[in-house]
C-alpha cells in the first residue's frame, strides 16, 4: 500500500485539454513513507500536514485566512467549477488539491461485469491523468467516492485497482486513494485483496468516527489512510421525531461536535491517519440546506469555522460567528415530536447570542419536510420556501400559523453583519381534525 522510496457516454462528462505540464511550474512529488510511529505524508521531500476541508467552488482564499491548507473535491469533471482554474487559483494560495475521479457507482446503474463500459472508463481517467498530473496544486489522485454505498459486485475495487495502476505509469508523483463510507472491514478486506496498486485507503464518517479508532484496531487494519470526510452527525444517525423526521443539531451543536472529532479522534490518530478533510466548505442541499456546509446558502461563515480556525492556527478568529443556545415552538423543543392543527398559531423563539457583542439580524424561514431518499451526498434538489405563515417577526421570535395538513420545518438563520452566521430549524407536524 506504500510506495517505494526510490464507447460510452460517460466519457463525455470528464474534463478534455492538451496533455502538457502546468505553465505554472512542473509537478511537486507527494509520497507516503513508513516511520517509526506509523506512516508520513511528505511533498517536495519535507513532512506535509494535511489541514483540509472539502470543497467544490473556489472559496480558497477565505480557507487560507482560517489557517486551510488543501482541499479535496468530488470530480474532474468542470462542474461546478473549471478544474484547472481550481487547481490555480489553489496554487497560487499555496493551497493543494486531491482531486477525485469520478467512477460511477453501482448504484447509479452502473454495471462493473461490463467490460466495454469498464474499459471506456479507464482510457476516459487517463486523459484526464495526463492532463493534470503536472500541476503543482496536485496532491493525489481519489479514485471514486464511496463506491460501497449499495454496491454488491466487488470487481469494482478490480477497476479500481486497474485505474490505479494506470496512474501508477503516468504519474509517479502523486499517490492514489479510494473512499469509503465509513469503516466496514470486509469492505476494506476486499480493497486490499483487488486494489494492491492504492497507496493508501480513505475513510468517510460522521457520527461514526467516534467508534473508527476502535474498528480499526478491531480489524487488525495497520496501512496508512487519510479521513476524507468528517463534520456533523449524519442525519441517518441523530434521534428522530415520532414520524421519521431526523433532528438537526444547531450550528453550535455541530460545532461542538468538529472540537469534539478533532481533539479526541483525529489528532491522536495521527501516525497512520495521514490527514484529513472536514464536510463541508460551501452550502449544499442534503435532507436540509443547513446540515452539512461550513457556509450558509449566502456565503456567511458559520461556527464551526471558528473551531477549524482554532485547531489549525492554536488561536479564535478575531470576529466569531454568532452562537446558539436553543430553539423553542410553542414552548417545546425538537424532540418533543411537535403536531400542531392547521390554522393555529403559535410563537416561535431562538436563544442566540454574539461572543463579540455584535449587533444581531434574525431571518426565518417555513419549508415542506424533505422527501428525499437520496444516500452518499447524491444531488438533492433544493426546496422552496412557503411563504405566509410567518408573521410578527421581532428579532429572536416570529409567530407561526400552521399550514394545512403535513410535515414542515422551519428554520431561523442569525447574522452579526460581519460574514457571520448562526442558524437552527425545527421540524414540526401539521395533522387534520380527524387525527
Amino acid at each position: 500500500m506504500v510506495r517505494n522510496l526510490s464507447a460510452f457516454a460517460l466519457l463525455c462528462i470528464f474534463a478534455t485539454g492538451p496533455v502538457c505540464a502546468d505553465a505554472a511550474g512542473g509537478p511537486i512529488k507527494v509520497e507516503v513513507v513508513k516511520t517509526d510511529s506509523g506512516y508520513q505524508l511528505l511533498r517536495g521531500g519535507k513532512p506535509y500536514a494535511v489541514r483540509g476541508v472539502g470543497m467544490s467552488r473556489d472559496h480558497i482564499e477565505a480557507l487560507v485566512a482560517s489557517g486551510g491548507n488543501s482541499i479535496r473535491n468530488w470530480t474532474t469533471a468542470d462542474e461546478p467549477q473549471n478544474i484547472r482554474q481550481l487547481l490555480d487559483k489553489a496554487h497560487a494560495n499555496g493551497v493543494t488539491v486531491m482531486l477525485c475521479l469520478p467512477m460511477q457507482a453501482e448504484r447509479w446503474g452502473f454495471d462493473y461485469d461490463n467490460a466495454d463500459d469498464v474499459s471506456a472508463q479507464l482510457e476516459a481517467f487517463r486523459e484526464v491523468v495526463l492532463e493534470y498530473r503536472n500541476h503543482p496544486a496536485l496532491l493525489a489522485w481519489i479514485i471514486g467516492n464511496e463506491l460501497n454505498h449499495g454496491y454488491t459486485n466487488p470487481r469494482v475495487y478490480d477497476a479500481v485497482n486497474d485505474v490505479a495502476e494506470m496512474i501508477d505509469e503516468l504519474d509517479p508523483y502523486h499517490p492514489t486513494t479510494t473512499t469509503v463510507a465509513a469503516f466496514r472491514a470486509p469492505v476494506v478486506e476486499e480493497i486490499l485483496a483487488r486494489a494492491p496498486a492504492l497507496d493508501f485507503i480513505s475513510f468517510q464518517a460522521y457520527g461514526e468516527l467516534f467508534v473508527l479508532p476502535e474498528r480499526v484496531a478491531a480489524s487488525g487494519f495497520e496501512h496508512p489512510f487519510m479521513v476524507t470526510e468528517w463534520g456533523a452527525i449524519g442525519y441517518w444517525e441523530v434521534e428522530k421525531t415520532r414520524w421519521g423526521a431526523p433532528i438537526e443539531g444547531t450550528s453550535s451543536q455541530k460545532a461542538d461536535v468538529f472540537r469534539r472529532a478533532y481533539a479526541n479522534i483525529l489528532e491522536p490518530l495521527e501516525g497512520p491517519l495521514l490527514g484529513s478533510y472536514a464536510f463541508y466548505w460551501g452550502q449544499k442541499q442534503e435532507r436540509t440546506p443547513t446540515w452539512f456546509g461550513l457556509l450558509t446558502e449566502t456565503g456567511e461563515e458559520t461556527e464551526a469555522v471558528d473551531v477549524l480556525h482554532y485547531i489549525w492556527n492554536g488561536s479564535w478568529p478575531d470576529n466569531q460567528s454568532p452562537r446558539v443556545k436553543g430553539l423553542e415552538l410553542d414552548g417545546r423543543v425538537p424532540q418533543a415530536s411537535v403536531t400542531l392543527r392547521p390554522g393555529q398559531r403559535v410563537d416561535a423563539v431562538i436563544d442566540a447570542y454574539d461572543p463579540d457583542g455584535d449587533a444581531l439580524s434574525f431571518r426565518w424561514e417555513l419549508k415542506p419536510e424533505s422527501d428525499a431518499t437520496q444516500v452518499g451526498g447524491d444531488f438533492e434538489t433544493s426546496i422552496a420556501n412557503i411563504e405566509g405563515f410567518i408573521d410578527e417577526q421581532a428579532g429572536a421570535a416570529a409567530g407561526l400559523t400552521a399550514p394545512g395538513p403535513g410535515a414542515y420545518r422551519l428554520f431561523v438563520y442569525v447574522y452579526d453583519g460581519h460574514g457571520h452566521a448562526a442558524h437552527a430549524n425545527f421540524p414540526f407536524l401539521v395533522a387534520g381534525d380527524d387525527r
